[in-house]
């Protein structure tokens, strides 16, 4: 008999048969910025006063407002230095290279020279507080006997005084507000970064565009401000 030979099957398909196809490359990853902790509940409504803070920052009767200023910024520059004392080992030089604010916000200092430069956060609050201290002892400027006068330039020299404490409290914020958490401290750093801001907007120490900073470069606990006030912590 003969034999009927069965027809040849086709090769199995291998990536050396067929050229290999150019693959579409993979999607991006779509990043969702993280909610800062201080603007997530419950911390955002942690505060050892209840209700709205303008009540506490009244003038009292028969007061000096100068006076008043006075012992409310030597209060508020203490007990900041008290918080950043606690966290100020975790605020070094490789957590912290620049005094950061907000994703794209760093702060300068200006130099001797005029010149801004970019320190490290713990060199740039350590400067802070060694100016705020020298003009808090210096009697010409914060008067401790009576019937001594403040300075003319008092105003202009409080609104600097602010001005960079806002800083010190925007990076703390930014920064270091886990470690805040971890020490449970929520409600008294909250309570004392509310009562500055209260009483900066009350005797116009305080600059709205400081607390918000620019569209480019936000502060921040500009939300945070704008939570306060409608939670009712802050006025609108």
């Amino acid at each position: 008999m003969t034999r009927v030979q069965r027809p040849k099957r086709s090769p199995t398909p291998t990536s050396a048969t067929f050229p290999p196809a150019e693959m579409p490359p993979p999607p991006s990853p779509i990043v969702t910025p993280q909610k800062p902790l201080y603007l997530c509940s419950p911390f955002v409504e942690a505060a050892l006063v209840k209700g709205n803070f303008k009540t506490i920052v009244m003038l009292p009767k028969y007061v000096n407002i100068m006076e008043w200023v006075a012992v409310n910024i030597y209060d508020f520059y203490t007990n900041l230095n008290e918080f950043y004392g606690i966290i100020a080992e975790c605020c070094n030089q490789p957590n912290c290279p620049k005094m950061s604010a907000g994703p794209t916000l760093n702060y300068t200092w200006i130099n001797q020279e005029r010149k801004s430069v970019h320190l490290p956060a713990p060199t740039y609050i350590d400067y802070v507080m060694t100016w705020v201290q020298n003009l808090v002892d210096n009697d010409k400027t914060f008067p401790t006997k009576a019937g001594q006068d403040f300075p003319p330039n008092f105003p202009s020299i409080i609104k600097h005084v602010y001005r960079q404490l806002l800083r010190v409290f925007a990076h703390i914020y930014h920064a270091h507000y886990h470690q805040i958490l971890h020490l449970r401290s929520e409600p008294h750093f909250n309570s004392l970064f509310a009562h500055f801001l209260a009483f900066g907007r009350e005797y116009e120490l305080l600059e709205i565009k400081d607390v918000k900073g620019t569209s480019s470069a936000p502060v921040g606990i500009g939300q945070l401000w704008e939570a306060w006030k409608q939670i009712g912590i802050l006025e609108g």
